[in-house]
């Protein structure tokens, strides 16, 4: 693929992406494949989707600046530092894990990322009957799921509502602004830790956070005309077209 072409493709995958994580998620399924499909290494092309889809989150923290001041700020210096942590341990994690090795873990992590975002929602209703979970799991289900999104960002959003609903929490503005808190967290950091290691494509990757903004911008209009089925169904197809792809390159 000539170059022209690579970085339309790139542009092209980052702003579908922003507009897929303002309504729905998922926008990874993008930008990785993208960037692998255009010769990117796979390490590499990890690295630098998570930096193109992180600006992200700060919107959708500050959307929800009320509910976080809100909270005790106790629990939220708590939380951010398990956050911080465990973004820069996945993100080492990475850093260590050989080229080959990691080639042959995308498929199964795309794969568990399109099931994990499909069963969203049994996860959500299953974990939420049962309320009377206590809080205590929260703080170490939040450091494995850092280390997780800090390793590869798939499914994070999914893991970290799954996790704050099995805790017992039951205010869904509650939760998303602490999934936008965290996320923003341990994206930031493990990206600076990619930053340090040279693992980033600087052309690739600032060409991409800039798309991926304007598609976010277009998709937080747009998700109040779409039904979020459609959404949910187009990223759940992605999701399951990419894990092939890698399957069969494999």
């Amino acid at each position: 693929m000539d170059p022209l072409h690579a970085y339309l493709l790139l542009a092209l995958a980052a702003f579908a992406a922003g507009v897929l994580n303002a309504i729905a998620g998922g926008g990874s399924f993008l930008t990785f494949p993208a960037l692998v499909f255009t010769g990117v290494p796979p390490i590499v092309a990890n690295a630098t989707s998570a930096l193109a889809v992180s600006p992200g989150y700060l919107g959708g923290t500050l959307g929800f600046r009320r509910e976080l001041r809100d909270l005790p700020p106790a629990r939220l210096r708590r939380e951010t530092l398990l956050a911080s942590i465990g973004g820069v341990v996945g993100a080492l994690l990475l850093l260590v894990t050989p080229a080959s090795v990691f080639a042959g873990i995308v498929p199964w992590l795309l794969l568990f990322a399109t099931v994990l975002f499909a069963a969203g929602p049994l996860i959500a209703n299953r974990v939420g009957a049962r309320q009377g979970a206590k809080a205590r799991w929260r703080d170490p289900g939040l450091f494995a799921v850092s280390i997780y999104g800090g390793y590869f960002n798939g499914g994070l959003g999914i893991l970290l509502m799954a996790l704050y609903t099995l805790a017992g929490e039951s205010r869904i503005n509650t939760m998303n602004a602490l999934k936008n808190l965290n996320s923003l967290v341990l994206s930031w950091l493990s990206v600076a830790a990619f930053v340090v290691a040279g693992a980033i494509a600087w052309k690739q990757g600032v060409l991409m956070m800039v798309a991926a903004t304007l598609g976010g911008f277009v998709g937080a209009h747009g998700a109040r005309r779409l039904p979020a089925a459609w959404i949910r169904a187009v990223v759940i197809a992605t999701g399951a077209i990419m894990s092939v792809v890698f399957f069969a390159r494999g």
